[in-house]
């Protein structure tokens, strides 16, 4: 008898198809976020060029564009590291690994996904402290006043992002070693 929660010839196929679904998502949700990135990168060149004309223009730059640049970098530097881990743009040593072998390389690689898993999980645990402290303390910048902890949110979300890439990449990591038997 088959009922709804049974699985009949074709049930597996609908969990692929929806695991598939979900991979296509969290890319497309990294792809996404780095580009949101690149988004506060241009505000804060055109927040610096409207600041520079204003120092050069009226001798009035606009107050605290150094915190805010501070801010956004921060972001935006954290909001890059998934995508890098998803497209493999990490900085590695090739030359080393260049007359290794396809199943060496690949072992290399599963463990450098690890290590990138480790290095999200461990400071998304410790910024996730940092963000409990300012929070706490209400520590601000000292010229506009900006709330320290906000942009501890969007670096938490990149660091969860980057764990969920790391995941996926020593996914393939792990069935291209299994393919180089």
């Amino acid at each position: 008898m088959a009922g709804r929660g049974a699985r009949g010839p074709g049930g597996s196929a609908g969990g692929a198809i929806r695991g598939v679904a979900i991979l296509g998502a969290a890319r497309a949700a990294i792809a996404l976020w780095a580009l949101g990135g690149g988004a506060v990168l241009v505000g804060i060149v055109l927040l610096t060029a409207y600041s520079a004309a204003g120092n050069l223009l009226f001798a009035r730059p606009l107050p605290g564009d150094f915190e805010i640049a501070e801010v956004g970098v921060a972001v935006a530097a954290f909001a890059f590291l998934p995508y890098c881990q998803l497209t493999r743009a990490n900085v590695s040593a090739d030359i080393f690994t260049a007359g290794a072998g396809r199943r060496t390389r690949a072992a290399l690689s599963l463990v450098a996904s690890l290590v990138a898993l480790a290095f999200a999980l461990v400071l998304l645990w410790r910024m996730s402290e940092g963000l409990a402290d300012y929070r706490q303390y209400v520590e601000v910048t000292p010229i506009i006043g900006f709330p320290i902890w906000i942009a501890f949110v969007p670096i938490l979300i990149s660091l969860v992002l980057l764990a969920i890439a790391a995941l996926l990449t020593a996914g393939e990591d792990l069935a291209g070693l299994a393919r180089h038997r």
